[in-house]
């Protein structure tokens, strides 16, 4: 049975790969797994079907044969776990795959989520002026420390993991601010993930769902 993962109806994304979904359609391309994808409109989202899995009313969510999943980070584990290409078969290796997956989610999505907000929502406030480059700022110590940390490097430890998949797309949010504009082989290393293969996969699939959302 595939897997039936949710997504977006209509995301706010426009297209640009950056509703969470992505990283779920991307690991399953990179495993080599077929799957379904189940739409749902905001207003789905908050209904009682959607939240008995999501309890929060967000996507994406992942069932498959009786499991049900919610958070990207947990999805992309699970999918990880469930085949190779994803995680290394090393313990020690693996471990530090995932050590990088908690890295992603938490300590650089962080400032990062917190500055979208700020553009989104406080860019009419009197403090947002002041506030915004503190935002940055927050943001410019995680990337300095993560560049310094890849180096020349292709990949964060060794192989592609969903260490660096998880990474990627959070790096990914980054795109229309300008603050990657002074990290090279940041920049190098996003635009590595995005030729692969099952990344160009992912992508045009989400892409598909927003056209197609346009056009209706």
């Amino acid at each position: 049975m595939k897997p039936v993962i949710t997504a977006f109806e209509a995301s706010p994304d426009k297209g640009r790969g950056l509703a969470r979904d992505m990283q779920v359609r991307w690991a399953l391309e990179e495993v080599g797994r077929a799957y379904d994808v189940r739409l749902v409109s905001f207003a789905q989202m908050k209904e009682p079907a959607h939240k008995a899995i999501h309890p929060f009313g967000q996507i994406p969510t992942l069932e498959e044969d009786g499991l049900a999943l919610f958070e990207s980070g947990a999805i992309v584990l699970h999918i990880a776990e469930s085949a190779p290409g994803l995680l290394p078969a090393d313990p020690a290796a693996r471990a530090r795959a995932i050590n990088w997956m908690f890295a992603a989610q938490t300590t650089v999505q962080a400032p990062i989520v917190e500055r979208e907000g700020a553009v989104l929502t406080e860019a009419d406030k009197p403090y947002h002026a002041e506030r915004l480059p503190m935002l940055e700022q927050r943001i410019r110590v995680r990337l300095d420390d993560l560049s310094a940390r890849l180096g020349d490097a292709d990949w964060l430890d060794g192989e592609f993991s969903a260490g660096d998949l998880m990474m990627v797309t959070v790096l990914r949010r980054l795109g229309s601010s300008g603050m990657l504009n002074d990290y090279a082989n940041l920049t190098a290393y996003i635009a590595r993930a995005e030729v692969r293969p099952a990344w160009t996969r992912a992508f045009a699939d989400q892409l598909a769902v927003f056209t197609a959302s346009q056009k209706g």
